[in-house]
């Protein structure tokens, strides 16, 4: 496999010629570290079996057992992917784009997808314009995992994309610079129950929007 392509794009000036590249590697099954409003993440295209299996590996993540979560471009293409409930589409509609993952009830498309036998499905739509960029022209959304190290730490190399790429170069197809990342989480939120329950404070505030 050859080096990474490293691509350097501006949230507020996105050039939409890069957009178009990176969104063909991964209709061709690739990996791509980008940044979002908290920390970078690695993903690939949903529908995409290899380079689900290829991001898996490279996290050492577990589908069966792990949470994938899915980077949507907004509201309206989250009921393709989970079941939601009035009193908890009013609170996402408020909170989103933001620094959350919602954890919900997986439409019967999510299972097919990840080849798991999976009743929930974390939802992400970033307040950051590149992966909801990406997203909107791919047209459909992306799973994501955030780079963390060995450890599963967030440390300061994870923050900074010329070092993500140092490390990364030779395990994905494209690292996007989209300037420095954060050092903390999105707030994870458990909706499946049909109420909120915080599972991880992260960056995003949910008492905000109670």
């Amino acid at each position: 496999m050859s080096k990474a392509q490293f691509i350097k794009l501006y949230p507020e000036n996105i050039e939409q010629k890069k957009i178009l590249q990176i969104v063909e590697c991964l209709r061709d099954g690739g990996l791509v570290i980008y940044p979002t409003d908290t920390i970078y993440g690695v993903g690939c295209d949903i529908f995409n079996k290899t380079a689900i299996e290829r991001l898996c590996r490279l996290r050492k993540i577990n589908p069966q057992k792990n949470n994938l979560s899915f980077i949507c471009y907004d509201l309206s293409n989250i009921s393709e992917y989970a079941r939601l409930e009035n009193n908890i589409f009013k609170v996402m509609k408020k909170a989103l784009p933001g620094a959350f993952t919602f954890i919900l009830p997986a439409s019967h498309k999510v299972p097919k997808i990840l080849n798991t036998n999976k009743r929930t499905v974390g939802i992400r739509v970033p307040d950051h314009n590149i992966p909801r960029e990406i997203v909107r022209e791919l047209g459909n959304p992306i799973i994501t995992a955030s780079i963390k190290d060995e450890n599963d730490e967030f440390i300061e190399y994870t923050t900074d994309p010329e070092l993500i790429y140092e490390k990364y170069q030779n395990d994905v197809d494209i690292v996007v610079d989209g300037g420095f990342g954060q050092l903390v989480a999105s707030t994870i939120v458990d909706c499946s129950q049909g109420d909120f329950n915080v599972l991880r404070e992260g960056l995003g505030n949910l008492d905000l929007y109670l």
